[in-house]
């Protein structure tokens, strides 16, 4: 186990790109004060980096890190989840030392959290890949059914979601996609669009219901974010004219939708 948590550790330069200490101290942060706003401020990252943050590392996380409370005694806030928790505890271990301490978390750990670990270096590595795409998710195929000149590959996120990507064939063998394999789902934030109507009939394959989390205006487009039930999110950028026209305001419970042509898979190389 050692010698196999080294090979992780050797990404550490790299891990400071993305799974930054910065991050870090947003997470710790965020534990600390129970808000985004006051987390971003000690950091210190504007609101909206703070956000887009925490969307990332959940949507790449194969659990969410961070969970947003609402209502409450409390009236609500923003917390970290046990394996939010966990995950800072050994940046932090092994930070400090990572090959003893690595050695004694392991040995500390329960009989069925180990796989926490290998949770971990996942993350880190997906966390290394770059894109434009504003949303990135992390699945497993679960089904590829096609002609040979183009394929629907469904990438399944967790137990209640499922994505629907069509690309041609040529990109299946020369991804070497099959059942089991674990990708990244890209989609634009452009290419995300948003309804509020229960029962509404739309093309778009893929339809993701939850509710509104924050709406950065813009001068032209909003930027609309969706939480999901998973604890994962979602981002759109539609024009300002049709956020206002639906009314869209955190707690309002919405539906972004895209084409299965809109979404891009990658596999490391």
């Amino acid at each position: 186990m050692p010698s196999h948590l080294s090979a992780r550790l050797s990404l550490l330069n790299a891990l400071g790109t993305e799974l930054t200490e910065a991050r870090i101290r947003l997470l710790e942060a965020i534990e600390r004060d129970g808000s985004i706003s006051q987390a971003a401020k000690a950091v210190p990252l504007s609101y909206k980096a703070a956000w887009d943050a925490v969307d990332q590392i959940n949507n790449l996380s194969e659990r969410p890190l961070v969970a947003r409370a609402t209502g409450g005694a409390g009236g609500g806030g923003t917390r970290l989840t046990p394996y939010g928790k966990q995950v800072v505890a050994l940046y932090r271990a092994l930070e400090a030392d990572y090959q003893s301490t690595v050695a004694r978390i392991t040995a500390a750990l329960d009989q069925g959290e180990a796989s926490d670990i290998e949770g971990f270096r996942r993350l880190v590595q997906r966390l290394q890949w770059r894109s434009s795409a504003r949303n990135q998710f992390h699945g497993r195929i679960e089904r590829i059914a096609g002609d040979g000149v183009e394929s629907e590959v469904q990438v399944r996120l967790d137990d209640a979601t499922v994505l629907a990507a069509v690309i041609t064939g040529e990109s299946v063998e020369n991804l070497e996609l099959a059942e089991g394999v674990e990708v990244l789902a890209l989609i634009k934030a452009s290419s995300v669009m948003i309804a509020r109507e229960d029962g509404l009939r739309i093309s778009a394959r893929n339809q993701l219901w939850g509710e509104v989390s924050r709406v950065h205006e813009g001068p032209v487009n909003d930027e609309i974010t969706v939480a999901l039930p998973s604890g994962r999110s979602i981002a759109a950028v539609i024009t300002r004219a049709s956020s206002e026209a639906l009314e869209l305001s955190p707690g309002v419970r919405a539906c972004a939708f895209f084409k299965a042509s809109s979404v891009l898979l990658a596999r490391p190389s």
